[in-house]
């Protein structure tokens, strides 16, 4: 049974982690819905984010001119304060609830996305704020910290790079301080650290593929592809909650 869900995760994290390259998310919300079915949130939400710090370290590196750390240092800082509220919600939660939550999120984010909706923002550094505690109670909870953050960078209009290296910056930073939660809580375990060694040739392959065609796609193809994705995740995500 172990041999066949190694393989089925070399699958996934590949996919996933091609996915990450050339959008600079998606990783989670691809990997989490389809691992769920096999194994349980407690193993697959600790593995993801040492896999997200991985990957993000070597796209950031390809991607490094485009980084503006100024530009997002309130949704950092949000999104670290929220992360141990969320990190509590997955020891006390029930995993379907929070699979189903996190699965209407991201649904409405791309119903969002599809019909162009935006919001007027006067303050964009202020703003930053609310959409952080949002990133950060969904990564603590289910690694999950994408959809907030994407759908306010795709309101303001930013451009493909400048989009992929913000997002990068952000879930790297954020990775550090989860890892570091997850250790004081224990949720990095020995079962933890075997899945993830087992599969983390099939991420840095997929990444590192990703990084490459994500630097050829053109802008609206992108905008689409990101549309797309969010649709594709979050039905994936409600689906598992309710199994």
């Amino acid at each position: 049974m172990e041999v066949i869900l190694i393989m089925i995760g070399f699958i996934v994290i590949f996919s996933a982690g091609l996915v990450q390259g050339a959008t600079s998310f998606g990783f989670s919300l691809l990997s989490v819905p389809l691992l769920s079915i096999f194994l349980p949130l407690k193993i697959i939400v600790p593995m993801l984010v040492i896999y997200s710090f991985i990957m993000n370290s070597i796209i950031l590196y390809q991607i490094r001119e485009y980084v503006k750390l100024k530009r997002i240092s309130l949704l950092i800082i949000s999104a670290v304060i929220a992360t141990p509220i969320g990190a509590n919600l997955l020891i006390n939660l029930d995993e379907s609830i929070l699979k189903i939550i996190v699965g209407v999120i991201v649904t409405i984010s791309s119903i969002l996305f599809h019909f162009g909706y935006k919001i007027k923002v006067d303050n964009e550094k202020l703003a930053y704020v609310p959409v952080g505690i949002v990133s950060g109670l969904l990564n603590g909870s289910v690694s999950i910290s994408g959809p907030p953050v994407i759908l306010f960078l795709t309101n303001q209009g930013t451009e493909k790079q400048v989009f992929r290296a913000t997002l990068t910056a952000y879930f790297w930073i954020l990775n550090i301080m989860t890892i570091a939660i997850f250790i004081y809580k224990k949720l990095i375990t020995i079962e933890v650290l075997k899945f993830t060694s087992y599969l983390l040739p099939a991420l840095i392959v997929g990444v590192l593929i990703g990084v490459k065609l994500g630097n050829k796609v053109e802008e609206e193809t992108f905008k689409k592809l990101t549309t797309v994705l969010i649709v594709i995740m979050g039905i994936l995500s409600i689906i598992s909650g309710l199994r």
